[in-house]
């Protein structure tokens, strides 16, 4: 069946990108915070142990693994405008009864669950239509950059957030601090309400199912989308890990206190940021795809120093091996996100993005499941010396695969008869 996308006139307004970056910015920077008050809260408030502490974390992604694919389907049917402001006030929502149910003296675990869950749904829909939005408002040639400078401001939020949290937290209670997520979601919201509505209508007489599949069988069978879809979800099977057992490592076995673990986790964003920085001149230096090998293993060393030592030696190699992670995966994502909306055709690009984020982010709540249930048993050390392990998968994807012939991935001319080819 043919399938085609109505597009209105390209976007001449001027500054619909920054207006775009803006709300992303003010979303990203409160989630940061509530990324160290929402577990702080499950630790501090509620004595959350080690396998609550997994299930909240995986209830934060688990959304993947039950809409993940049909919400490229939905995203090509809705405004994107309106689907993005929709799942952030539903994110404010749930963040907000935090504070509320905790002064009545209803606050459980299973109300973080709840709200982790909800976030979780509304994250799903928000990405895919945000990924979907961007290649409609920038030209092809600043994809690249782009996408670098919106990896570099999460990453800035990522450093100056999760300090700003552990301090909030030390000074006001995990349980105030929350309140600032609820108000960045309500202000992303407003500055998206400014923008110009853009999305397409499905047209041709294919179902659900059969958009689906066409997009699952895209990436699947793409010789190199296909490679970088399952590196990105061995990352996040290790990323999963880690955030189920980084506060239970931090606060139980290092004994730290809660500023100290914000500026650990907040480390992360100096690894983040560089790589952002760095993912342009990486790639015009090596190729795009020996980047990709390059990053993949520079991730697993990283993930390897993440556990080592003890006293404030452990607390040097958590941060160096953080920064180390981080900026291997951030030449991932930037690198093979960009490839993604070159390559992919414009009508199958909401739902490639979803088939890749619906494997690769559904291996987050999995790998905080197993992390959390791993860590009771073997402590949070232990556990994360066993992820550093799993994460040679991610490199070893590429190596096995026809990126590892290649210098830029663009290089790659794969046969269209092959990856459009029916299973029959």
């Amino acid at each position: 069946m043919e399938l085609t996308m109505e597009r209105q006139p390209d976007l001449s307004k001027r500054g619909v990108f920054w207006t775009w970056w803006a709300a992303g910015t003010a979303s990203g920077a409160g989630s940061a915070v509530g990324a160290v008050a929402l577990p702080l809260t499950a630790l501090t408030v509620l004595d959350a142990g080690p396998f609550e502490m997994g299930l909240i974390a995986a209830a934060g992604y688990v959304a993947w693994l039950v809409i993940g694919l049909p919400a490229g389907v939905l995203v090509q049917r809705l405004p994107l405008r309106g689907a993005q402001i929709g799942a952030d006030l539903a994110r404010a929502a749930a963040v907000g009864s935090v504070p509320l149910a905790w002064w009545f003296g209803w606050l459980s675990v299973a109300q973080l669950v709840v709200v982790a869950l909800v976030i979780s749904f509304a994250n799903v829909i928000f990405d895919v239509a945000n990924a979907t939005f961007l290649p409609e408002i920038v030209e092809r040639e600043q994809l690249q950059a782009r996408n670098s400078l919106v990896s570099a401001t999460h990453a800035t939020t990522q450093l100056g957030g999760p300090s700003a949290g552990g301090l909030f937290v030390q000074l006001l209670g995990p349980v105030v601090t929350v309140l600032v997520d609820a108000v960045s979601y309500l202000v992303s919201a407003a500055l998206l309400r400014t923008l110009p509505a853009r999305g397409g209508r499905v047209r041709g007489h294919q179902g659900q199912k059969g958009l689906i599949r066409e997009g699952w069988r895209f990436v699947v069978r793409h010789p190199v989308m296909g490679p970088g879809m399952w590196t990105a979800t061995a990352v996040n099977f290790v990323c999963g890990a880690q955030l189920a057992v980084y506060p239970l490592y931090l606060v139980r076995e290092l004994h730290a206190p809660a500023a100290l673990v914000g500026f650990l986790l907040a480390v992360e964003g100096i690894g983040s940021l560089v790589g952002a920085a760095l993912t342009p001149r990486i790639t015009r230096r090596l190729g795009s795809a020996r980047a990709l090998v390059w990053a993949g293993f520079t991730a697993v060393a990283g993930a390897a120093l993440i556990p080592a030592g003890t006293g404030w030696v452990a607390y040097a190699a958590f941060a160096a091996g953080n920064v180390v992670f981080a900026g291997g995966v951030v030449v991932l994502s930037v690198t093979t996100r960009t490839y993604r909306q070159i390559a992919s055709p414009p009508q199958l690009l909401p739902r490639v993005m979803a088939t890749v984020r619906f494997v690769s982010w559904g291996a987050i709540p999995v790998g905080g499941l197993v992390a959390g249930a791993l860590a009771g048993p073997l402590g949070g050390r232990v556990t994360l010396w066993l992820f550093a392990a799993a994460v040679l998968a991610a490199p070893l994807a590429l190596v096995l695969s026809p990126v590892r012939r290649l210098r830029e991935l663009t290089d790659f001319q794969p046969d269209r008869r092959t990856i459009d080819a029916d299973d029959d």
